[in-house]
């Protein structure tokens, strides 16, 4: 049986655990699809994680989701800050346990990389590049500090009960989560947004109980984590996101990952997913599975502990995917781009792995296709 087909249980604060019919997830990955500009996902979120649940998928993430309006992304971005959207993802959660998948929500704040354009063609002809100017419909951006690090309009400070107030938001957007139906909320921590601003020394200036050495710089994500797991439901995993290098020396590394990666462990985080950069110009190693040995690292840091660590970025190959589980690298990949392109990537896997047509994870319509 290939490792990466099997099933995998996720465990959960109750005991009881969550399991997932295989170790693939589909990676988190913006749509930059809702036109109308109020964060609520409609018929092209459906299709898109649809398609990848019958696709085969075992764990389908949303893009990132916004728990406030200003933690958008693009003003296109999903959201998941007020009840009208989390209605409008009942049914697309439905379809994707259809399916056969679990359904995960990216709960994400961009902070001071809010606001920028879209990154679609028509953007791109246009040359509509880097933050939206407030008067075009843009929006003042918060983060730990002011930077001009980001290339983009400078976020502002934000206030100590601006703070709380965010704290309280992801809470929130956790709970209307549940009330969707997901089975698991993923707290975005990586690629440079407010979690990971807070975390690394490059963003983060500040001198109150928020800044300056590890204990405050990681505050912020500690009493995210903290409020979101008291919100989310026993039974149900709590992931998180995190950029395990900046690749840059003086900010976040890999051994501040691994440091806090137990951290979070402690307070209720079962499963793991790492990628890194997002901190201005990408500094890091480049090819397959360049970012492995950093889910290695918090797979052996966290080993004995019932943590699922997955690997994410530039694996594409089945047997790529597959080698990453035997050798112990990880407990399960994350496919983005290359299931952008094939939708059936994990159907398709399946069958170079030697999963007989009986056992492939894909939908039961295209039985007679030549799986």
């Amino acid at each position: 049986m290939s490792r990466l087909f099997e099933t995998a249980t996720l465990t959960t604060p109750d005991g009881s655990g969550l399991t997932v019919r295989n170790r693939t997830a589909l990676a988190p990955m913006c749509q930059y699809s809702v036109t109308a500009k109020d964060g609520v996902p409609h018929d092209w979120h459906l299709v898109h994680l649809g398609a990848r649940a019958a696709g085969g998928f075992g764990l389908v993430f949303t893009e990132a989701t916004a728990v406030v309006p200003e933690g958008r992304i693009s003003d296109q971005d999903t959201g998941i800050w007020n009840d009208g959207q989390a209605a409008a993802w009942g049914p697309i959660v439905d379809f994707i346990h259809g399916q056969g998948a679990a359904a995960g929500i990216q709960l994400a704040h961009a902070g001071g990389k809010a606001s920028t354009h879209p990154w679609l063609p028509e953007a791109a002809a246009s040359g509509a590049r880097g933050s939206i100017p407030v008067a075009e419909g843009g929006w003042q951006t918060v983060g730990p500090s002011a930077t001009d690090l980001h290339r983009l309009a400078s976020p502002r400070e934000m206030t100590r009960e601006e703070i709380a107030e965010s704290v309280g938001a992801w809470a929130d957007a956790a709970r209307r989560a549940d009330a969707a139906g997901f089975d698991v909320v993923q707290i975005h921590g990586a690629h440079g947004y407010l979690i990971h601003q807070f975390l690394s020394p490059l963003t983060n200036g500040r001198t109150d109980e928020y800044g300056g050495g590890y204990e405050n710089r990681t505050r912020y994500a500690r009493e995210v984590v903290a409020a979101v797991r008291d919100a989310w439901p026993a039974h149900k995993p709590l992931a998180l996101r995190l950029s395990g290098e900046d690749w840059v020396e003086g900010g976040w590394r890999l051994a501040d990952t691994v440091r806090f990666a137990r951290e979070a462990r402690g307070l209720g985080v079962t499963v793991f997913d790492l990628s890194s950069g997002g901190l201005g110009p990408f500094r890091g190693p480049a090819g397959p599975g360049y970012q492995v040995p950093l889910a290695a690292a918090v797979k052996e840091a966290l080993a004995g502990t019932g943590a699922f660590v997955t690997a994410v970025g530039m694996i594409t190959e089945p047997q790529q995917a597959e080698q990453v589980l035997v050798t112990g690298q990880a407990d399960g990949v994350s496919i983005a781009r290359a299931a952008l392109v094939e939708p059936h990537w994990a159907a398709i896997a399946a069958k170079a792995l030697g999963v007989d047509r009986d056992h492939n994870p894909r939908a039961p319509q295209y039985w007679r296709a030549d799986w």
